[in-house]
C-alpha cells in the first residue's frame, strides 16, 4: 500500500483533535505540511503535531510535489476557492462541511473535480462514525421495520452561541448558524433515509439576539416516501436534540451531537445501544478516504453527496432571504 501525503490548509480549532491528527495516525497515511495565514500559529500547530512543515501560503501547499491530498479546514467562505486551485493542481480534495456557501459554488467544485479528474470528498464524518454506522445497520437490517417518519429537533442554548464562533453568525464567512450547523442532520437524513425530494420551510428571526436566522422549521418528503419534521432554534432558553425514526414495528432514536445510546424502542421492549465515539471523530472517514486512494475502500462522503445537501439547505434559506409571497389576515 502507498502512504498517502497530506497538506492541511487551516490549522485551527476543528483541526486540533477532531480532524488534524486523523492525517498522522490514519493507517498508510501521513500528514507532510499544514499552512495558516499566521506563520507563528501554523508553526506552533506543527510543533505540537510533530509535522515537519509549515506554511502561511497556501500555494506552498497547493503547489507542493510531496503532496498527493489536501485538506481544506478553513472558513466556509473560503472552500471553493481553494477546492478549485487544488483541482487545477491535481490534488485530490477533502473539504470541510459545510462544503461551500452557495450551491453554485458547490456545483463549480463537483465540476472541477471532475474535469480534472480528481476525487472529492467533504467531511461529514459521520457516515462513518460507528454508532452512526450501527444505527444505519439496524435499519437495513430491519429493526424498526419499513422507516415511515422522521422526527428531528435541535435547539442551542443561546449562552452557547456567538463568542469565539461568531463567525458562524455571518451569512458571508460561515453561512449562519443553520448552513454552519444544521449541515450534519441533513446528511444524516440523506445518507440514512434516502434524499431528500421536497421540503418547505418557515425561518424566522424571532428574538433579535442572532442577526441571522434563529428558528427554522422544515417539512419534508425523501425520495424513498419518508415523510419528515425538523425544528431548530438557535437563541433558545436551554439546549437539546433528538434524531427520531419510526417505522412500521418499532421507533429508533439518537443523538446527531452528543455519543449518548442508540435507542430502539420495539412492542417487546426497549434496546439501548453504548457506542463511545474515538478520540478523533473524523479518522474512520479520513482511513476510508486512505483506502480508497489504495483501492480498497470507498468513503461514502463525496461531493455529489454534499451538493445534494447543499441543495436541500439552500432551499430552506430561501425563505429567510426573499420577502414572503403571500400573507394570510
Amino acid at each position: 500500500m502507498r502512504t498517502v501525503r497530506w497538506g492541511m490548509i487551516g490549522c485551527g480549532e476543528v483541526a486540533e483533535v477532531k480532524s488534524g491528527p486523523a492525517f498522522y495516525k490514519a493507517r498508510d497515511s501521513t500528514l507532510v505540511a499544514v499552512m495558516r495565514r499566521s506563520g507563528a500559529l501554523a508553526a506552533d500547530f506543527a510543533r505540537r503535531h510533530g509535522v515537519a512543515r509549515w506554511h502561511d501560503d497556501a500555494d506552498e501547499i497547493i503547489e507542493a510535489s510531496d503532496i498527493d491530498a489536501v485538506y481544506i479546514a478553513t472558513r466556509p467562505d473560503t472552500h471553493a476557492n481553494y477546492t478549485l486551485r487544488c483541482a487545477a493542481a491535481g490534488k485530490a480534495v477533502y473539504v470541510e462541511k459545510p462544503m461551500a456557501l452557495r450551491v453554485d459554488e458547490c456545483e463549480a467544485m463537483v465540476s472541477a473535480c471532475e474535469a480534472a479528474r480528481i476525487p472529492l470528498w467533504v467531511a461529514f464524518y459521520r457516515r462513518r462514525l460507528p454508532r452512526f454506522v450501527a444505527v444505519k445497520a439496524r435499519l437495513e437490517a430491519g429493526a424498526i421495520g419499513i422507516p415511515l417518519a422522521v422526527s428531528i429537533r435541535h435547539f442551542v442554548g443561546s449562552e452557547t452561541s456567538g463568542g469565539v464562533h461568531a463567525w458562524r453568525r455571518d451569512a458571508g464567512q460561515g453561512g449562519g448558524e443553520f448552513i454552519e450547523g444544521a449541515c450534519h442532520t441533513w446528511d444524516l437524513v440523506d445518507w440514512l433515509v434516502g434524499p431528500v425530494a421536497d421540503v418547505a420551510a418557515c425561518v424566522e428571526n424571532r428574538a433579535g439576539i442572532s442577526p441571522t436566522e434563529e428558528v427554522v422549521a422544515t417539512a419534508f418528503r425523501t425520495a424513498s416516501g419518508v415523510a419528515g419534521t425538523a425544528l431548530w432554534a438557535f437563541v433558545a432558553g436551554a439546549g437539546d436534540e433528538q434524531f427520531e425514526i419510526v417505522g412500521t414495528e418499532g421507533t429508533l432514536r439518537f443523538s446527531v451531537t452528543r455519543p449518548t445510546p442508540i435507542e430502539i424502542a420495539r412492542r417487546n421492549g426497549v434496546e439501548h445501544i453504548a457506542i463511545a465515539d474515538p478520540e478523533h471523530v473524523q479518522q474512520p472517514l479520513v482511513q476510508a478516504i486512505v483506502d480508497e486512494i489504495n483501492g480498497t475502500d470507498a468513503c461514502p462522503s463525496t461531493g455529489v453527496t454534499a451538493l445534494r445537501t447543499a441543495r436541500v439547505m439552500e432551499t430552506v434559506m430561501q425563505v429567510f432571504r426573499r420577502p414572503p409571497s403571500s400573507t394570510f389576515a
